[in-house]
């Protein structure tokens, strides 16, 4: 019986890395598609890469032929909430463009599941958390903007054509991969745990903390973090969900616990025992004060459990990465 074949567009980056190696562990094979403007060679291990862009229509039609592709799970994308305020351009053309040409080239080539890389970003500023996925999507940055637009052509696209699709809205990723097989890494660099093990490790100057005067508890930004390899996780268990014929889903992939940015340092100063150097800065624009998951819709349709996702863990996966050595406690 052949393998089956999915094309994960972006698969050369962090979550698609992390998802590329979940899909070969779990009897698929992942066809990676990257143009590796911000992805690593090096990363994709667990099946063949296609080196070529979202928006060329044919290579990806080519592709998806070539692989007699089952389905695919799409994360390819530009996905800085900053760079986006002064870039908009560029994330229009990428992110919606990318799309509507990746799904042109699946009805082309009669791959009809899709799996769409989401975001919490959708929402904008909550009104309540943690966020359910009946709130309302009022997005406040071009990046959000892109997503939800996505999501919106995706719905169009199975009431005209008869798509199949999932749409995982996920929260902050973090972590990395428990076996040493891939790293925490991005470029640029906007994450906070790996920018906060950077300045422990001198690599980079003092954190800046982005704004300490938001409505929480201690004036910083709260965010739900979720271990990648969870979210790898939550992909497989969609795509098994669409392959058996399950409905068409939205859900959000977070695990209803908030964090600050002080508890977050605090965190690593525990597992590491270093204080994290840090320069207070003012608000990024585009960022709420919180955003926390409601994961209860995941967990009861997909069986969605997060098993790694204790903000220690994530520090200690992601630490050996930037060289930073932990506690003898953090190993026992």
């Amino acid at each position: 019986m052949a393998v089956p074949a999915i094309l994960v567009t972006g698969g050369a980056g962090f979550i698609g890395s992390h998802t590329c190696k979940a899909l070969a562990a779990s009897g698929y094979l992942p066809v990676t598609l990257d143009n590796m403007s911000r992805g690593h060679r090096e990363d994709v291990r667990w099946g063949p890469l296609v080196d070529a862009d979202t928006r060329q229509t044919a290579h990806v039609a080519a592709a998806l032929r070539q692989y007699r592709v089952a389905a695919v799970i799409h994360f390819a994308a530009f996905a800085y909430v900053g760079e986006s305020v002064t870039r908009p351009e560029d994330y229009y053309d990428n992110n919606v463009g990318g799309t509507l040409s990746l799904l042109r080239a699946c009805r082309e080539a009669k791959v009809d599941k899709v799996l769409f890389s989401s975001s919490c970003a959708t929402y904008g500023v909550p009104d309540r958390v943690p966020i359910a996925e009946e709130a309302p999507q009022r997005p406040i940055t071009p990046y959000g903007r892109t997503k939800l637009i996505g999501e919106q052509v995706l719905a169009d696209f199975a009431g005209a054509y008869g798509l199949r699709h999932a749409i995982l809205r996920y929260f902050n990723a973090a972590g990395a991969d428990p076996e040493g097989d891939l790293a925490e890494r991005h470029d640029p660099e906007t994450h906070l745990i790996p920018r906060a093990l950077m300045a422990v490790a001198g690599r980079s100057p003092a954190l800046e903390i982005l704004g300490t005067d938001y409505p929480t508890p201690d004036g910083t930004c709260i965010r739900d973090y979720i271990h990648v390899s969870d979210l790898a996780e939550g992909h497989r268990l969609a795509l098994d969900h669409l392959l058996r014929g399950g409905p068409d889903l939205a859900l959000n992939l977070g695990t209803e616990q908030g964090h600050s940015v002080l508890d977050v340092l605090r965190a690593i100063r525990r597992a590491t025992g270093r204080e994290v150097p840090t320069r207070l800065c003012p608000r990024r624009p585009g960022d709420p004060p919180a955003l926390v998951a409601d994961p209860g819709r995941a967990r009861r349709v997909l069986g969605f459990a997060p098993r790694l996702s204790d903000i220690e863990t994530m520090i200690r996966h992601a630490a050996p990465g930037f060289g930073v050595e932990l506690c003898h406690e953090e190993h026992s």
